[in-house]
């Protein structure tokens, strides 16, 4: 009985990760809000969807997050900020589709490369790879296509609430 429980606990994890959003330290894993780390490669392996967050770490005393507009990225500006985070710990969440631009507002910080560019999809989008032939005559595009469960109309929340159901369901017959 205790193996089909903690499978049970599993599957509810699972399903809550459906509708919660993922948190992404930014940098990681090998590096953080700092001067080392290469953040447009950073981002570009990272998929960032609606209702995740971005966790910035870093010494307070050293650095900043400053969220501003494209031109204050392109330009490292941060004399007219969205927002800046002082902490060292500072949690930002994603709540809408779009382009959010971050910089350190530190003098020189910007320039050296500490800035990130976040590009927020819906969870409902994927983008998948279609190969046809083999060897040399491989071919493969690219497609932007819908999850399933928003191909046949059902909202990806009410299937996490579907599954904690079956779940609660299954751990009240064990107990």
């Amino acid at each position: 009985m205790g193996a089909k429980v903690l499978i049970l606990i599993t599957v509810a994890v699972a399903m809550l990760g459906m509708v919660l959003g993922a948190s992404h330290t930014v940098g990681a894993p090998a590096g953080s809000w700092d001067l080392q780390t290469n953040y447009t490669l950073w981002a570009s392996g990272t998929r960032f969807t609606i209702d995740d967050e971005l966790q910035f770490q870093y010494p307070n005393i050293m650095h900043n997050v400053v969220e501003v507009r494209k031109a204050g990225y392109d330009a490292c500006n941060s004399s007219s900020p969205i927002t800046t985070f002082l902490t060292g710990n500072d949690v930002v969440p994603l709540a809408a589709i779009g382009t959010r631009y971050f910089i350190c507002g530190i003098p020189g910080h910007c320039i050296a490369g500490m800035k990130v560019q976040v590009n927020m999809k819906s969870k409902a989008v994927r983008t998948v790879q279609r190969c046809r032939g083999t060897g040399k005559r491989l071919r493969c595009r690219y497609e932007t296509v819908l999850s399933s469960a928003t191909a046949a109309g059902i909202d990806q929340s009410t299937v996490a609430r579907l599954g904690l159901a079956i779940v609660a369901t299954g751990l009240m017959l064990f107990f």
